[in-house]
């Protein structure tokens, strides 16, 4: 079953791209736990992160990495969390956002609108930090 993840990346709905390579994506959450907060999304359709090959989560990891570095970039918070959950989609996929206590991570904070306007400016501000540091090549839009 084609999950609500790859339809995002065939292009049939619509996401913020930050981040697009031959094995992963990143774009904001629909329901941030704060500004930036970002999913880096496998291509490859693999439920359990521990179903995936060793190469593609040390991949994920790699834009991860790269994300929270923009995400820091943007917003200097604390701190910058790291996540990988999986019960509300069955796509792999990583959660990427500023922390300043441990509040982002419980989803039940998570922002049930968002501002389009504010996450286009999130978006914007992430790719600037990810071009800044030498991502370009994989900087979406």
């Amino acid at each position: 079953m084609t999950t609500v993840f790859s339809r995002i990346i065939a292009g049939e709905l619509p996401a913020r791209f930050v981040w697009s390579d031959e094995h992963a994506v990143a774009f904001l959450s629909v329901n941030p736990v704060g500004p930036g907060h970002t999913l880096v999304v496998s291509r490859l359709e693999v439920d359990r992160w521990t179903d995936a090959s060793s190469t593609l989560l040390a991949h994920l990891s790699t834009v991860a990495h790269a994300v929270g570095r923009a995400v820091d970039a943007v917003w200097a918070p604390p701190r910058v969390g790291l996540m990988v959950a999986g019960f509300e989609i069955p796509h792999l996929h990583l959660h990427v956002f500023p922390a300043a206590d441990m509040a982002p991570f419980h989803f039940a904070n998570a922002a049930a609108a968002v501002d389009p306007d504010e996450q286009d400016g999130y978006a914007a501000a992430l790719r600037t930090a990810l071009r800044d540091a030498g991502h370009g090549a994989c900087v979406a839009g």
